[in-house]
């Protein structure tokens, strides 16, 4: 029996560099977005979805972040330290591991925001996870249909969900929407260090076991002041609906 994550991590320990000047002050996590940080937008989603529990990597400026999430009550927030060194997102998933359990959980990207279509995307992502078949699952988004995405996109998509790469120099239709679900044994051969998610996603590609399942609604990717901008715009026009 397939069992459902209760667990997430948070990618928030990343420079912020495309979003300057906003971050000179602030790390990223924390720039607003309809009044609210970024990060407080991921975990009422995480929340709604029935996560208990969320691991929040930190590294550039810390302290603000972890003042900020000590006044949240629910989920419960875990704090993995970078401070000494930054280790991309395959490299801060692997160091927080042993605060993630044994099971299998949802990694979010920070800076990932959607307009919702019908129903919850993260309840039909958790919903579709089948850890007999799978060792990831990807939200991912159509890239014609994606906000402050402006690329030839990620993938693929096989009508049994399976995801594979862009052919090399040409386009996809979908794009990963910052969101996804791992088996730890993802990682079980990965290396030490900073790397990115992208070697074990490879690795699963190759495998078989790495899906996807379609983003309903308007994904956001929020990466610079410009894409910030447009999503207040829309965030806005939807509150007043």
């Amino acid at each position: 029996m397939t069992k459902r994550p209760t667990t997430a991590m948070v990618l928030a320990a990343g420079l912020g560099t495309r979003m300057r000047p906003l971050t000179d002050t602030i790390p990223k996590p924390m720039v607003p977005l309809d009044g609210r940080p970024l990060i407080d937008h991921v975990l009422d989603r995480l929340q709604a979805a029935g996560i208990r529990r969320v691991v929040v990597n930190v590294h550039y400026l810390p302290d603000k972040l972890e003042a900020h999430l000590a006044s949240r009550r629910e989920p419960e927030i875990v704090i993995s330290d970078e401070r000494g060194v930054l280790l991309d997102t395959g490299g801060g998933v692997v160091r927080a591991l042993p605060k993630l359990g044994e099971g299998p959980f949802l990694i979010h990207n920070s800076d990932s925001v959607w307009i919702e279509g019908v129903g919850s995307n993260i309840d039909r992502l958790i919903d579709a996870w089948d850890e007999q078949r799978m060792d990831a699952l990807m939200l991912v988004a159509l890239a014609a249909r994606s906000l402050g995405y402006d690329g030839d996109g990620d993938f693929d998509m096989a009508a049994d969900g399976r995801l594979q790469r862009r052919a090399k120099g040409g386009s996809a239709p979908l794009v990963f929407a910052g969101v996804s679900i791992a088996h730890p044994r993802l990682f079980a051969s990965a290396p030490q260090g900073a790397f990115s998610l992208n070697q074990p996603w490879d690795r699963a590609i190759t495998a078989g076991r790495l899906f996807g399942v379609r983003l309903e609604g308007l994904w956001m990717h929020v990466g610079t002041p410009e894409a910030l901008s447009e999503a207040e715009r829309i965030v806005a026009s939807e509150d007043a609906d």
